[in-house]
C-alpha cells in the first residue's frame, strides 16, 4: 500500500489534480489517499464527496507531507515544511523554466514534472500538456471573440452581408490546432503558421491555409516540440508573419519552445499597424510572449488593438480541466506504482533526495551559475 496526498490549490487556481472518480479508483487499488480539505470546493466538490469515494480528509497540507509517499498537485505546494519520510512530489511545474523553484524541496525529497513526458503515443494518455493546451485553444478564441469589435462568422441580411474576420493562428500544436478547429466553427477564415512544415497537413485538414517560411531545421530528440532556429530563418519568418498579421483581425499566439523564452513572432511595429479593433490573444506570454507587448496575465489596449496576455486559460474552465488532469494523474501514478524505472518515469524525474537529475536543468543551473 502506498499513501497518496492530493493539495487544495492555491486561490488563483480553481482546478485540482484528482476528482473524486480517480481517488476511488486508488483506494480501490489498495492505496490509502489524503486528501486536504477544502480541496474541490471551488468547483462545488465538498469534502463528503472525497470521504464517499475512500478519501482521508486532513486538515492542512503540513498533514499530508508528514505522511504521504506521493504528494500531488499541480503548482508548487511544498515551502520547506518537515518531511518525516522519503517523499515524492508529483505536479505541473515547468521546471526547465521556472528553475529556481527547485531550490525549496528537502534532501529526502524526489520530484516528477508531468510537463517534461515527451509528446509520444506511449504518454498521450498522461500528457497534462495537451490536455491543458487544447482547453487554452478554444478558450483562446472565445476569449478574442468577445473582445473582437465585429463578428465572427459571415452575415448575410436583408441590411448587407458582413464579412467573415481572418484570424492568424502562430504555432500549430495542440492548442493551436484547437484554436484553428474553434475558430473554423465559429465562422472565421483562417491562417496558420508553424516552423515545423509537418503540421502543413493537419492544418489543412482543419479547414485553415498554411503559412510555410523555407529554411526550418528541426530535430529528431526535441521530442515533437519546436526547436530554435537560425537568425537568416527568423528574419524570413518575420517578414512574413508582418504580412499575414496586417490582414489579420484576430491574432492567436501558441508557439512555445520548453525551458527558453518564447519566440517574439509579433514585433510592435506589426500590433501597432493592425487595425483598430483587432485582437491578440498571447498563450506564450509566460515565457515572454510571442508578441513584442504581450504582458503576462494582463489585458492591455495599444493603439486601438486588444492584447491578451494569459498562458493558463486552463483555469478559466476548471471542471474541464480538472477531469482531464484527474485521468492524467491517475495514469501516470498507475504506472508509477507498476514501473517505478519505466522511461517516462525517469524522464518526467527533476530531482532525487534534493539533488537535480534531469539532464537539461543540470546543464540550465550549470549555464545560470557560470552567469
Amino acid at each position: 500500500m502506498k499513501i497518496i496526498g492530493i493539495l487544495k490549490e492555491p486561490l488563483y487556481d480553481n482546478r485540482v489534480c484528482m476528482l473524486p472518480f480517480a481517488v476511488a479508483k486508488l483506494v480501490a487499488k489498495g492505496h490509502k489517499v489524503l486528501i486536504e480539505s477544502g480541496a474541490g470546493s471551488e468547483l462545488g466538490i465538498d469534502n463528503k464527496e472525497y470521504e464517499n469515494a475512500g478519501g482521508t480528509l486532513c486538515t492542512s497540507a503540513k498533514e499530508i507531507f508528514a505522511q504521504a509517499d506521493l504528494v500531488c498537485s499541480i503548482n508548487h505546494m511544498y515551502n520547506g515544511e518537515e518531511l518525516t519520510k522519503e517523499t515524492g512530489f508529483l505536479g505541473i511545474f515547468n521546471p526547465l523554466y521556472h528553475t529556481s523553484e527547485l531550490k525549496r524541496y528537502a534532501q529526502n525529497s524526489t520530484v516528477y514534472s508531468l510537463d517534461l513526458l515527451p509528446r509520444s503515443t506511449i504518454a498521450q494518455n498522461m500528457d497534462v500538456l495537451s490536455s491543458m493546451a487544447s482547453l487554452a485553444g478554444y478558450k483562446a478564441v472565445l476569449v478574442a471573440a468577445n473582445y473582437f469589435n465585429n463578428g465572427l462568422p459571415m452575415f448575410t441580411t436583408a441590411a448587407g452581408t458582413l464579412k467573415p474576420a481572418k484570424i492568424l493562428v502562430l504555432g500549430a500544436g495542440v492548442a493551436g490546432l484547437q484554436a484553428i478547429a474553434t475558430a473554423k466553427r465559429l465562422g472565421a477564415v483562417i491562417e496558420a503558421f508553424d516552423v515545423r512544415s509537418s503540421a502543413a497537413e493537419e492544418v489543412r485538414s482543419l479547414g485553415a491555409k498554411f503559412i510555410e517560411v523555407e529554411g526550418y531545421k528541426e530535430s529528431q530528440s526535441s521530442g515533437g516540440y519546436a526547436i530554435e532556429q537560425t537568425e537568416e530563418y527568423k528574419l524570413k519568418q518575420q517578414e512574413l508573419i508582418h504580412q499575414y498579421g496586417l490582414n489579420a483581425d484576430i491574432i492567436i499566439c501558441t508557439a512555445n519552445i520548453p525551458g527558453k523564452k518564447a519566440p517574439v513572432l509579433i514585433k510592435k511595429k506589426t500590433a501597432e499597424m493592425m487595425k483598430t479593433g483587432s485582437v491578440i490573444v498571447d498563450i506564450a506570454s509566460e515565457q515572454g510572449g510571442n508578441c513584442e507587448l504581450s504582458q503576462n496575465n494582463k489585458i492591455i489596449k495599444h493603439n486601438g488593438v486588444t492584447i491578451i496576455g494569459n498562458s493558463h486559460f486552463s483555469k478559466s474552465v476548471p471542471a474541464a480541466a480538472s477531469m482531464l488532469l484527474s485521468n492524467n494523474y491517475l495514469n501516470y501514478i498507475n504506472l508509477f506504482l507498476q514501473e517505478p524505472e519505466h522511461d517516462l518515469i525517469e524522464t518526467s524525474q527533476v530531482v532525487k533526495n534534493g539533488e537535480i537529475t534531469h539532464p537539461r536543468l543540470q546543464e540550465l543551473t550549470l549555464q545560470q551559475t557560470a552567469t
